[in-house]
């Protein structure tokens, strides 16, 4: 996996101090898109070992309450196991919440057992591409109206789509 960008301190994206991954790589290709060099799988930086420990250093801060993953794509990143791996170790760490931003939409990605396999340590998902013509800037964590903020736990535990109350 490659990254395009770490976040040590994020306060856009998310509730409270979070600290934030922008991974390389994207299929979606929305059309708007803000991150459009992040589509790119080979944009940024190696993900490594020594990379991950330095992103979980700055989790175990007592003033970061969260992770957000964002990119590029985080759900195109079943090639390897980097992503599922830093996310897996930031549960059993810290257990601090984890936030994911994708295109792909909730029901599709439970369907798919590679995709499943990283939502399983997610607690936020906001899914479905952003749409220019439902762009609405008035949004909280979302660029578009047909985007929704779902609670991971809630949407599993009553088999379907639960969303945040923000």
């Amino acid at each position: 996996m490659n990254y395009a960008k770490i976040r040590k301190f994020d306060v856009s994206n998310g509730p409270g101090v979070r600290t934030t991954l922008f991974v390389s790589g994207c299929t979606n290709n929305c059309e708007g898109c803000f991150n459009r060099e992040l589509q790119d799988f080979n944009y940024g930086d190696k993900w490594t070992k020594e990379k991950e420990d330095e992103f979980l250093s700055f989790v175990k801060n007592e003033n970061v309450v969260g992770v957000n993953i964002l990119g590029g794509e985080p759900m195109d990143q079943v090639k390897d196991k980097d992503l599922h791996n830093l996310l897996k170790r930031i549960k059993e760490e810290t257990n601090k919440s984890i936030w994911l931003w994708s295109g792909y939409i909730y029901e599709d990605i439970i369907s798919n057992s590679n995709k499943n396999e990283i939502l399983t340590y997610v607690d936020v998902l906001i899914d479905g591409r952003f749409q220019l013509d439902k762009r609405n800037i008035s949004l909280k964590y979302r660029g578009s109206s047909n985007q929704r903020v779902i609670d991971i736990a809630k949407s599993r535990e009553h088999n379907k789509v639960i969303e945040l109350e923000i």
